[in-house]
């Protein structure tokens, strides 16, 4: 029989997510354990590899998103309100340049590996459809049809990312926030 596990494969991936906004795509298995505060070993031994530890955070984060973002999105009335805090699920944990710009570093280095360029598709194929589902809630009679509508919005929260690491003026979340409510009134 084994040891039990001290420390969950999901806390693990927590500490890579901290260990990547940190030191971006450069990032080492090292780094990772000492974050979550096991041996080397820990994670090599769960996931293989730094590649194997990335394609483990891709799939957990495409089987768990639909569900964060239906969460967030229940907790509001209004259907704009909800389209806008479903959105928002997609940007958690980006509360600085710098981490932005780490994250979007690993980003430009997982669109090179097959897997992993795959893997971000699921991902934003699930973010696309909790979108297009909320929105259709909405009813905004103004807007493109519904796919359409949704790939504007989640394109749009990726690249207010990216203009944020550019320019940082004022916090993410608040700005998103506007961004996205500004088109969607629009469409109201």
């Amino acid at each position: 029989m084994g040891r039990p596990r001290k420390i969950s494969d999901e806390e693990l991936m927590d500490a890579c997510g901290h260990v990547i906004g940190r030191h971006g795509a450069g990032f080492t298995l090292a780094q990772v354990a000492a974050e979550a505060g096991v041996a080397v070993g820990t994670v090599s031994g769960r996931f293989g590899s730094k590649r194997g530890l990335l394609v483990a955070m891709m799939t957990s984060a495409a089987a768990g998103v639909e569900q964060r973002m239906r969460a967030a999105a229940a907790a509001h009335e209004d259907p704009i309100d909800a389209v806008i805090a479903a959105a928002l699920v997609t940007a958690e944990g980006i509360d600085d340049p710098g981490t932005t710009a780490n994250h979007l570093a690993q980003l430009g280095v997982d669109l090179t590996d097959p897997e992993l360029r795959d893997g971000l598709g699921v991902l934003r194929e699930r973010v696309q459809k909790v979108l297009a589902s909320l929105l259709a809630e909405a009813v905004l009679p103004d807007s493109p049809p519904v796919a359409r509508a949704a790939r504007i919005v989640a394109a749009m929260v990726h690249g207010a990312q990216l203009d944020w690491a550019l320019r940082p003026r004022g916090r993410l979340a608040v700005r998103l926030r506007a961004d996205l409510r500004a088109v969607l009134t629009a469409w109201r």
